[in-house]
């Protein structure tokens, strides 16, 4: 019985101990008291693009909103002096927008197991109903860099339109009328090359979808006008004392949209491709000696029935060779109707390679046919049969311009990118704002993942966790990842202590896909 005792005694005096010393430790180690250094953040407003609107799978929604950056920011400022934060919200969790009845949006995607499908809803969200603001949130999905200072930006995009304190006002002024004491000025310039990127280049907005070519043009905006604008709207809005945050701009080639669908995805197991090889083959014979005759052997189509073989895509920076293509087919005894044909196709075409990126809207129509293609030749006189097989999209008919990204593209769009940078880094080196390198982020996280928390977060489609499920803006979680990102440049430029008084957000509280029952 004393050795029972004993050993209880022994027990309690062991967890005694326990609990002595992890309060101890937590005495030695408390978390900081949270303060806000050298910023004043009473009153915060957001000002940029669809990122800090909160789109999330194609569209603007109720819970994304919720999750946009910008408001998971203001939850961690209102814990030190910061006010109420107002969004523009939209009316449901279907997404999308009506204007006259007409659905001008469509509604948000979901992952059905398979892939990002379109929720099947109406959406109730009018955009001729104009919101009484003001709006913290002044995130305004496609709008361009200068967009934000062209006044009556309204009249053309209706997501300005819902919320613009009167049709003439700018978004920068609407955000000046609040008398920010601090600000993010975030993903400015994202825009000014994702239209020509999500265009392949081409002008041509292929998804049917509200997107920055819809608010003008797809065409890159000069570096010089964006710097005169980019510069313009630091000076107002730090004019009054006003401190702030800013970001850099992706290569937006970074993100799934232009990394899920490979430039070689005809595989010779697909039963409907497969067994063509061989005729496909034979059937380019012809055509791939006039290129060697020609000197552009690199220019042969070839199939491969062991391993994937590339789409035949057109490339518009490669010289249009149909007239001695048209020559040399029938000089080798080609008649005249299939050489004529054959050259308009392929004179200015090649297989696609590893520095080609294909669009991911692309992969609705890869190896379809073409049907205005298809009826353009029947209309000639070509039989039917003989135009099917000539209007395959990818396998023989080349991929328009605007499903993909060639490497002259990709110049432009990086080039671009880069001069948006410099001048980005150097206005918040000269004004003292805080700079998140989203470049840096969003590149790290392609290449590598990036861990927030427990997760590694990559921009792999549907299962990364970064990027939503229309390959361009982020998921909630992303938002979050990124809403800390800022406050850890907030603290090493202005002396606050977000980080290390653990008043972050947490990767768990966010998801990164939402349900299709959210309605």
């Amino acid at each position: 019985m004393k050795t029972k005792y004993i050993w209880l005694l022994a027990i309690a005096l062991g967890l005694t101990s326990c609990d002595s010393d992890d309060d101890n430790t937590a005495l030695v180690n408390p978390l900081p008291e949270l303060t806000a250094g050298e910023a004043d953040f009473s009153n915060y407003v957001s000002i940029g693009a669809s990122f800090t609107a909160g789109t999330t799978d194609q569209t603007l929604f109720i819970a994304s909103q919720q999750n946009s950056f910008p408001n998971i920011i203001s939850q961690q400022f209102a814990k030190i002096g910061g006010g109420e934060f107002t969004q523009p919200l939209v009316s449901d969790n279907i997404g999308g927008l009506v204007f006259g009845g007409m659905v001008i949006q469509p509604p948000r995607l979901y992952f059905d197991g398979a892939g990002p499908v379109q929720l099947p809803a109406m959406p109730t969200t009018d955009a001729s109903i104009v919101l009484s603001g003001p709006f913290n949130n002044m995130g305004v999905p496609g709008a361009k860099s200068f967009h934000v200072v062209t006044p009556g930006y309204g009249t053309f995009n209706p997501y300005f339109g819902r919320m613009a304190s009167n049709p003439a006002a700018t978004v920068l002024e609407d955000a000046l009328a609040q008398n920010p004491t601090f600000f993010t000025l975030s993903e400015i310039g994202g825009n000014d090359v994702l239209g020509y990127a999500l265009s392949g280049g081409s002008g041509v907005d292929q998804t049917g979808n509200l997107d920055p070519s819809t608010y003008g043009n797809s065409d890159i905006t000069d570096p010089t006008v964006f710097a005169q604008t980019f510069s313009s709207m630091v000076s107002a809005l730090t004019a009054n004392g006003a401190k702030g945050a800013v970001t850099t701009v992706p290569y937006v080639t970074s993100l799934s949209n232009f990394t899920t669908i490979p430039h070689n995805p005809l595989e010779p197991s697909n039963p409907d491709f497969g067994p063509q090889i061989p005729v496909l083959n034979a059937t380019f014979a012809a055509l791939n000696q006039a290129f060697t005759f020609l000197g552009m052997p690199e220019r042969s189509i070839v199939f491969s029935e062991t391993e994937d073989s590339a789409i035949v895509i057109f490339d518009e920076d490669l010289p249009n060779i149909s007239a001695q293509l048209n020559a040399v087919l029938q000089g080798g005894g080609v008649d005249p109707l299939t050489a004529g044909l054959l050259s308009q196709q392929f004179g200015q075409s090649r297989q696609a390679n590893a520095e080609d990126l294909i669009l991911l809207a692309s992969s609705s129509v890869i190896a379809t046919l073409n049907e205005p293609y298809f009826n353009a030749l029947v209309a000639q006189g070509v039989p039917a049969a003989t135009a099917g097989q000539l209007a395959v999209n990818g396998v023989t008919y080349p991929m328009a311009d605007q499903w993909v990204l060639t490497p002259q593209e990709l110049t432009a769009l990086n080039t671009a990118t880069d001069s948006y940078n410099a001048t980005i880094t150097a206005v918040a080196s000269a004004s003292n704002l805080a700079l998140v390198d989203l470049n840096a982020i969003l590149t790290e996280a392609s290449q590598n993942g990036i861990t927030f928390d427990e997760f590694n977060m990559t921009t792999d489609l549907v299962f990364g966790g970064l990027v939503s499920l229309d390959g361009v803006h982020l998921t909630a979680r992303g938002y979050a990842l990124m809403a800390n990102k800022f406050l850890e440049a907030i603290d090493d430029t202005y002396g606050s202590n977000f980080m290390a008084s653990d008043n972050v957000a947490r990767a768990n509280d966010y998801p990164t896909n939402y349900s299709p029952t959210l309605q």
